[in-house]
């Protein structure tokens, strides 16, 4: 699968820190993979980035990509 198309594909939850003062971009489905930046766009543009690296460097070791499930749904 092309790894441009499949960054579209993961969650992203993006919130602002008062700790970091940045806005942080999380992927859940990801372990381990979150970006952040001084702006909301930014934040996301560096999470595009850091999710086709992650699948890059998890391929090349040999693990698990987990499929993109896509929107969580929240439990009340």
């Amino acid at each position: 699968m092309n790894s441009e198309y499949e960054t579209l594909h993961y969650e992203i939850i993006l919130y602002w820190s008062a700790e970091d003062y940045a806005y942080i971009a999380e992927v859940s489905e990801l372990p381990g993979c979150m970006a952040d930046g001084e702006t909301y766009a930014t934040a996301l543009q560096n999470a595009e980035i850091i999710i086709r690296e992650w699948l890059e460097t998890a391929r090349e070791l040999g693990r698990i990509v987990p499929e993109p499930k896509g929107r969580r749904l929240m439990v009340a």
